[in-house]
């Protein structure tokens, strides 16, 4: 959002699109949550497990309930790098893919060090918060694709041949940007997936997905974003495998009662398609009754639980806003409060940018929090 756009916009719709952030960060994180308690498991296994209705609550991960994935630690990152787009652009230097490569390289550090550098001035906090250091099964095209200091392109894309979910999973942030068009929320995404993920089907899946957050944050039907992305799609190269996922989940709601079953039928579920992940969770978003319920079917089959649960949170938290979320899963989940913090960092600096770093003011404060460097 522009400082025009956050001038037009009173306190109510300030309001509504914090609560729709919040909505959105939170509820992909509690979705990764409760998916990674039952990752990798076949829907029978998860039945043993957990009765006969499958996975009902947050089961242990990684030592405890509640625990994310590199889902939302991507996702926090994503979130840091547009921030600092944001502040970086009163330099003349507008190049937010470039933001954002250099926000996954942070979290790239995050995987290989004890702990923070605090040494490192341009850091900002994000990358100073200790529970972030710890590896969390990320997709391992996202750290060849991390493992060196050189932006990948469209033309030139990195892993051309990597197409899960890897990428797709960290973009819902961009869809956050509300004030800017479809068409340049969809190119964003693609620009940043191909840091990683070179394969058509795995960087339009994320420009697909992030047009989809963006119609919800911006107050529109699940439906309408969807045919929104479908039409970002239509003149892209590639675009087939995925423009025929989204299609063939709207159809999918029509054909009965959700169930693991109906599930499976959206796709390759076993993770190796983003397109089929995406299906997933616009699937889920759309026959869920409340977000407990949607959250539940997108974990409960064969399949990424923790992916395909992140991609459906952040989409009903993004249509719903941070009140629907279940507060008991809420109360358990993994840092909580850095994932409040900065989604109120993103609200305001959207919103009230030009009163932190503007040519009239300047917070020293917000500027050590998000450097320009």
């Amino acid at each position: 959002m522009g400082a025009a756009a956050a001038a037009v916009w009173g306190r109510a719709e300030q309001q509504d699109f914090r609560a729709r952030v919040r909505g959105c960060l939170l509820g992909a994180a509690i979705g990764d949550a409760l998916g990674a308690g039952v990752s990798g498991l076949s829907v029978e296994a998860i039945r043993a497990a957990h009765g006969p209705d499958g996975l009902a609550d947050l089961a242990p991960a990684y030592g405890r309930r509640g625990a994310v994935t590199s889902a939302t630690q991507l996702s926090l990152f994503t979130v840091d790098g547009l921030i600092r787009a944001q502040v970086r652009r009163d330099t003349g230097a507008w190049h937010p893919p470039t933001d954002v490569h250099r926000a996954h390289l942070r979290w790239a550090a995050t995987q290989r060090d004890w702990g923070p550098d605090e040494r490192r001035k341009d850091n900002g906090w994000l990358a100073c918060e200790e529970w972030l250091y710890a590896r969390r099964d990320p997709a391992r095209a996202t750290l060849t694709g991390l493992g060196d200091e050189t932006l990948g392109t469209v033309d030139r894309p990195k892993n051309p041949t990597a197409r899960d979910a890897g990428a797709l999973v960290r973009s819902a942030p961009f869809g956050l940007l509300v004030g800017w068009e479809p068409q340049l929320v969809c190119q964003l995404a693609v620009e940043c997936a191909v840091q990683t993920h070179g394969h058509p089907t795995a960087y339009l899946s994320a420009g697909a997905f992030a047009v989809v957050v963006h119609g919800l944050a911006r107050g529109e039907s699940v439906d309408g974003s969807v045919q929104r992305a479908l039409a970002q799609l239509a003149t892209r190269p590639g675009h087939e495998p995925v423009s025929e996922a989204l299609k063939h989940a709207l159809g999918a709601v029509r054909q009965g009662i959700p169930s693991p079953a109906r599930i499976a039928s959206l796709g390759d579920t076993d993770g190796e398609h983003a397109e089929d992940a995406l299906a997933i969770a616009v699937y889920c978003t759309l026959v869920g009754e409340d977000v407990r319920h949607g959250l539940r079917l997108a974990v409960n089959h064969d399949g990424p639980s923790e992916t395909t649960g992140a991609l459906t949170g952040a989409l009903l938290g993004a249509l719903h806003g941070e009140t629907a979320l279940p507060p008991a899963w809420l109360a358990e989940l993994e840092g909580r409060p850095t994932v409040l913090e900065l989604a109120d960092d993103f609200a305001m600096e959207m919103t009230q940018g030009p009163a932190l770093h503007g040519p009239a003011a300047s917070a020293p404060g917000w500027l050590a929090r998000y450097p320009r460097g």
